[in-house]
């Protein structure tokens, strides 16, 4: 669409008003800057907002946010922007950038970060790392840190620390009346059990504490990968692997057809080949002692046993998936066992067809489990792993058998599924909702949008409507 402007007859007045009582930035289409701040993820999506508001501090989230309503215009929240649908970028409508808000400030004597609503998980794996310490965060460092923890937040820490919504004592939110408030154990605890996990249906969190915990600094990155035809020995070793894994491993298996990656020998580009392996966050020399049973399951085609920081480990997938690098699509299932007839899917890949799409998945349990379900909005405690199916291409010529090859993936692994993680959810709309909580869950949340937005201000997302609605 063309760029959007908003109501010529309010338009000159109320934008100046609003330039002259944000403490950041106003952001118009003419305006130098726009397209680099309305830019998402995900190449598909070319989204053009009314206003960009880019947000020092909650009371411009407030005033921004009260702009937006006055003049009836739809409100997005953007930090890291990584969703596949752009969500965060309203075509039309007011987008509250929180770019600027990324501070990160560590204490770390009571070991905690206090970090901005804004800020990428990048800067809060440096910060932390300065004093020695770490909290669980994603595995791409472009991520923003506000939409991977209110979905939950899985990271490479998990296991030994639990999902990144576990480690959050207190956000400042800002409520669609404009409120700003504090959540935390004691302080509006509905609301702080419902930011676990609820994603952004109750307001925009403007600051994060979490808990931090001493590491090491070091890791493991393993892969091995073998021969399609050895794929289901190699798979079941790996859900025996999974079973009885130190928390400072988090096993990973993939199968696919190969690219023309550098740490692979030429004969291996573009076959289909089975991987698996574990990221070990530790000392080094603990982590090798997994590697023996590796070898010994099947004779592997190709291996990679790469050591490296953790800093390096969290920012080792920034360039494949950095922002607009082709267009993008997804679909993901949580599984309480790998049982044959899943792995049998999972090799199968939902088909060949045209343009066949990969899928990985990922071990889950440790920490992760030892929170009790319903203790946090985020549902699914009882998961073995997580399956995902991402897709990314650059020809829109190939957007249909693209996401058709994916959607095929994860149709033959629901049977399988337990649920889905809310933050790998797309074009599944409520039935993607639904599949993402318990209905208890729901229903709690549901009560909690009917308290905290009731005219659903906040709908450009992983919606929870309201009851009314």
């Amino acid at each position: 669409m063309s760029a959007p402007t908003i109501n010529p007859a309010v338009a000159a007045e109320a934008v100046q008003e609003l330039r002259e009582s944000l403490h950041g930035v106003v952001i118009a289409p003419a305006d130098a800057g726009y397209d680099a701040s309305r830019q998402a993820w995900n190449g598909m999506i070319d989204h053009h907002p009314a206003l960009i508001a880019q947000c020092d501090d909650a009371a411009d989230v407030a005033t921004a946010l009260a702009f937006g309503r006055r003049h009836g215009l739809e409100l997005g929240v953007k930090c890291g922007a990584h969703s596949v649908l752009g969500i965060s970028i309203p075509d039309g409508g007011v987008m509250i950038d929180l770019s600027r808000m990324n501070e990160v400030r560590i204490d770390p004597e009571a070991r905690l970060a206090h970090v901005g609503g804004g800020a990428l998980l990048g800067d809060l794996d440096r910060a932390s790392m300065a004093h020695g310490l770490a909290t669980t965060a994603g595995n791409v460092s472009h991520t923003g840190v506000g939409g991977l923890t209110l979905g939950g937040g899985m990271g490479w820490l998990a296991r030994q620390f639990g999902m990144a919504c576990d480690n959050v004592v207190e956000y400042e939110i800002v409520t669609a009346a404009g409120d700003t408030l504090t959540a935390s154990a004691s302080d509006n605890p509905d609301l702080f059990w419902g930011l676990r996990g609820g994603g952004g249906n109750f307001g925009v969190v403007t600051r994060f504490s979490f808990r931090l915990h001493p590491i090491s600094g070091q890791a493991l990155m393993v892969d091995f990968m073998y021969p399609l035809e050895r794929a289901r020995e190699v798979l079941r070793f790996f859900r025996d692997f999974a079973a009885d894994a130190p928390p400072q491993a988090t096993p990973t298996a993939w199968v696919g057809t190969t690219r023309d990656w550098p740490f692979l020998p030429a004969e291996l580009h573009f076959k289909a080949l089975v991987n698996v392996g574990y990221v070990w966050v530790g000392e080094p020399e603990e982590g090798r002692r997994l590697l023996p049973p590796f070898r010994a399951v099947a004779e592997p085609v190709a291996e990679s046993v790469d050591e490296m920081t953790y800093l390096k480990l969290q920012s080792s997938s920034d360039e494949p998936m950095a922002n607009q690098r082709g267009r993008r699509y997804m679909k993901g299932h949580y599984l309480r066992e790998l049982s044959d007839e899943a792995i049998e899917a999972f090799i199968g890949r939902g088909g060949e067809g045209e343009l066949p799409a990969n899928g990985s998945l990922q071990g889950y349990g440790g920490a992760i489990g030892r929170v009790g379900i319903g203790e946090s909005a985020f549902s699914h405690r009882d998961a073995r792993f997580e399956f995902l199916t991402m897709t990314n291409w650059d020809d829109p010529a190939e957007d249909a058998a693209r996401m058709a090859a994916s959607r095929r993936f994860a149709a033959a692994m629901e049977p399988f599924s337990s649920g889905v993680y809310v933050n790998v959810l797309s074009d599944e709309g409520a039935t993607g909702v639904r599949h993402a909580y318990e209905s208890e869950t729901l229903a709690r949340l549901t009560a909690l949008k009917d308290r905290y937005d009731p005219d659903n201000v906040f709908h450009l997302n992983h919606n929870i409507a309201p009851s009314a609605r």
